[in-house]
């Protein structure tokens, strides 16, 4: 469980516009045929990455793990990403926090489409994390507070 959270960074549309425009540029080389987002956390930036990358087959994962700040025991994944003629799949999320929920969703899509390549992406990587995405741009060292999550 995630105890007291001692600081806390606001993430502006700002930071967020500049940042996923930088990683776009990132991913440009690999090229991909589909975008998968992790709900919700990668909802807003995929469809910027889409647009960005010019990629129609955008797909989402709805994923378990937080209630608010506190971290459930275990993660769930509901629904499944269905690809046709498609070789290469960019996984998107906000943050690799803890990676349980990255490390979850890119072994049940590698176990499930085989012949397919997985890469994934994130706004915010924490080096505690069991999984480092393969393309990042901040490393987050407190709790960070999107700008679409303040209502």
């Amino acid at each position: 469980m995630i105890g007291i959270i001692l600081s806390m960074k606001y993430y502006s549309y700002e930071n967020f516009r500049q940042d996923t425009n930088e990683l776009i540029n990132k991913v440009k080389e690999y090229n991909p045929n589909a975008i998968v987002a992790i709900a919700r956390g990668g909802l807003t930036i995929v469809h910027v990455m889409a647009e960005g990358l010019d990629v129609r087959d955008v797909q989402s994962l709805r994923t378990e793990l937080y209630d608010k700040t506190q971290k459930r025991d275990s993660i769930k994944i509901f629904n499944n990403c269905e690809f046709k003629d498609v070789k290469r799949v960019l996984v998107v999320d906000d943050i690799a926090d803890s990676g349980d929920t990255f490390k979850a969703v890119m072994e049940s899509l590698e176990s499930r489409n085989k012949g397919i390549k997985f890469k994934s992406a994130a706004l915010f990587y924490k080096k505690t994390s069991i999984y480092e995405p393969d393309f990042w741009i901040n490393e987050a060292e407190e709790w960070i507070e999107f700008f679409w999550e303040v209502v």
